[in-house]
């Protein structure tokens, strides 16, 4: 049975019906004068290309869905993923252009610039998705390492711990992080309170972020009823395995204490 883009879809819940495909070609400069995207283009300048479409509904539809995959080329007959963005609505319109309301989302974003489709019409550069849904998928290239940035310098929103605990590009992230115990520290973003854990004894802080990755609250009474995509986690300080047990402990009330997390943040104790 071949893998096609309709498999990849369903597993991330997005609907075809609801999903406009884009292939981006490169181009230095349109007829028009606008300028175009290249291999070397940074996120940036690629969304900015994105945003703007033709007012002519003959060349993009009038009413375009929620939802975007955009590809870039690969050769005559493939296509990379670049990103799924959300689309909320059209936000200018000239009269010959139209700015669109972008978004990137978190939606199969394990494979961006990994997964690889055959495109089999090279002359179109959109499709419904209903359409390409049908596509083979020709490759999903192994992930770049990514590399550890250090304990001092490490901050996690929830989709990048979820990531680290089960990504093979983030190897390198989870030997440091099952190499120490210590004090970290939960922000919720959503309204700045703070939540003070440890990871001692046997259990490594590695250990410790994987069940928050597993069920968003790792059993802390405190944190059940939050919304775990709204933490960002980072290490307030590391310890060698081997560290008494009275050692994490006094550190742990001491970061309590210093950022008052039981008064104005969500330590019970």
């Amino acid at each position: 049975m071949t893998l096609t883009l309709a498999q990849i879809m369903a597993s991330a819940d997005i609907d075809p019906a609801a999903t406009l495909v884009i292939r981006h070609a490169y181009v230095r400069e349109h007829d028009d004068g606008t300028v175009g995207i290249q291999g070397d283009s940074t996120a940036a300048e690629i969304m900015a290309y994105t945003r703007v479409q033709s007012a002519s509904t003959r060349t993009f539809p009038a009413n375009p869905p929620g939802t975007w995959m955009v590809f870039l080329p690969e050769g005559g007959d493939r296509a990379r993923l670049w990103a799924v963005l959300t689309n909320h609505g059209e936000s200018a319109h000239d009269g010959q252009r139209r700015m669109f309301d972008l978004e990137q989302t978190e939606l199969l974003a394990d494979l961006r610039n990994r997964l690889v489709i055959g495109w089999r019409s090279p002359r179109t550069w959109r499709l419904n998705a209903t359409t390409a849904a049908t596509y083979p998928v020709m490759e999903i290239a192994d992930a770049q390492p990514v590399r550890f940035p250090g304990f001092d310098a490490l901050t996690l929103d929830y989709p990048q711990l979820q990531a680290v605990v089960r990504e093979h590009r983030y190897a390198a992230w989870r030997t440091a992080l099952s190499s120490v115990i210590g004090i970290y520290l939960i922000t919720d973003t959503s309204d700045g309170r703070q939540y003070v854990g440890k990871a001692d004894g046997a259990e490594t802080i590695l250990q410790r972020w994987a069940a928050y990755a597993t069920n968003g609250h790792g059993g802390n009474v405190e944190l059940r009823n939050l919304n775990p995509g709204t933490f960002r986690l980072s290490v307030l300080r590391v310890c060698d395995p081997a560290t008494p047990a009275g050692v994490i402990d006094a550190a742990e009330r001491h970061f309590k204490h210093a950022l008052d997390s039981r008064r104005h943040g969500l330590n019970r104790n």
